[in-house]
């Protein structure tokens, strides 16, 4: 690492020091301020973004980006709008700073009170989806805490024009620009000096691929919200309504295939194998999915592929889905805390028992019943946004919203107390 980008980093680092001191103090009105001036300036400003955008695509299809990376990269207009409008929900969410968690009184009058405080300075790192920058920055904003944003070098341009827009809201709402700072240089290496700023940096959250969140985990010195990978499984039980589970399976795998949230694996249970096996595969099929199948699931289509044993561990993040047969509702938890990890889970039937124990048993972040998926997502839990999914069972769980950027301390007033000794 250069002099020049230590000092870079450590700079950014000591200007969001500074700044959290007067977010944390911040009142809702201000932050609130911010986040819809932000939106707005996004909303002017989506020729400005949109052109940014089409330069990364540019370079992206250049470089050789999968279809699903350059579609994670790519800002729609509607997805400017959808930007602007998680900014305005998060700006709508209660403010989280300042709630009393638990108060009680001591035998000898002292009140304490246990309350909500941001957790500091938050470094993001992320790659490909430039709209992170906006949804990180307005989680962290509304937690009262800092953010420093570094983004993927194929969304650079992107992540500069909508940080513009941010800055602006800042600028309006009288809060300091250096509420939400971003790394200027797509240096790799600046990623490993953000990783050492344990000075400065309180948690670093890491959203992107297997490879980034592993350099991450192994390098960082800073605690981390991180999630390895989104190995997600949908089973068809039994008792599950046909035409459900055909509409819930398609959309989990094809609505979006490049984001952490999509089913991977199809467990579907011998039960119904017959009447529900083959339907399930040939939509999958006929919308453009290659399924890499055990041997019932290849008797059925000629198209299947054999599954090897890596592919019920694989998160392929693309139109590929690994499709098996199971003996009912236990041998489906037993493959998915087996195979999976710990992100996002679905079961489709009507069975309430079966429902239950699928629900219950396995060990992931989020689970769902007749659901797809792909509502893996805070702005779907009605987090107005999140800044990614933990699969940690420390602090924070499932999507990472306004709520889990923040932690507490122990007010304590007293009257002129005293401990015996």
């Amino acid at each position: 690492m250069t002099a020049e980008l230590h000092t870079l980093m450590t700079d950014l680092g000591r200007r969001a020091r500074a700044a959290t001191r007067i977010l944390a103090l911040a009142p809702t009105e201000a932050k609130d301020r911010a986040l819809r001036e932000a939106a707005a300036a996004i909303r002017s400003d989506a020729g400005a973004i949109a052109g940014a955008n089409a330069r990364d695509m540019k370079a992206g299809e250049a470089k050789g980006l999968s279809a699903a990376m350059l579609d994670r990269l790519l800002l729609t207009p509607a997805r400017i709008e959808a930007m602007a409008r998680g900014l305005e929900e998060i700006a709508a969410l209660a403010d989280p700073v300042g709630r009393i968690l638990a108060q009680w009184t001591r035998p000898n009058g002292m009140a304490i009170s246990r309350v909500v405080v941001p957790l500091g300075v938050i470094g993001i790192i992320y790659e490909s989806r430039p709209n992170v920058t906006a949804d990180a920055a307005g989680l962290c904003l509304k937690s009262g805490n800092a953010a420093i944003l570094r983004g993927g070098s194929e969304s650079f341009h992107s992540s500069l024009a909508i940080m513009a827009a941010l800055t602006r809201g800042l600028a309006a709402a009288g809060l300091p620009a250096d509420a939400i700072q971003m790394v200027p240089t797509t240096s790799r290496e600046a990623v490993g000096a953000m990783l050492r700023l344990s000075d400065f940096i309180d948690v670093i959250v890491p959203r992107g691929g297997k490879s980034l969140v592993e350099r991450v985990v192994a390098e960082s010195r800073i605690p981390l919200f991180q999630h390895l990978e989104g190995i997600c499984h949908t089973y068809v039980d039994g008792a599950a309504d046909l035409d459900m589970a055909r509409q819930v399976v398609l959309n989990a795998k094809m609505r979006r295939t490049g984001i952490c949230g999509a089913t991977e694996t199809l467990l579907v249970d011998g039960a119904c194998a017959a009447t529900h096996l083959k339907p399930l595969v040939e939509d999958l099929l006929d919308a453009g999915c290659e399924v890499r199948g055990d041997e019932a699931t290849r008797a059925v289509d000629s198209r299947v592929k054999a599954a090897t044993e890596a592919d019920w561990s694989t998160e392929y993040l693309d139109s590929i889905i690994a499709v098996k047969l199971v003996d009912g509702v236990a041998a489906a938890v037993e493959h998915v805390n087996t195979h999976g990890s710990n992100h996002t889970e679905a079961i489709i039937t009507e069975d309430a028992v079966a429902a239950e124990t699928f629900l219950n048993g396995c060990d992931s972040a989020i689970v769902l019943w007749n659901a797809s998926t792909q509502f893996a997502d805070g702005g779907e839990f009605g987090m107005g946004a999140e800044i990614g999914i933990s699969t940690g069972k420390l602090h924070a769980r499932g999507p990472v919203g306004v709520e889990q950027l923040c932690t507490f301390k122990y007010v304590v007033r007293g009257s002129g107390q005293v401990r015996p000794g």
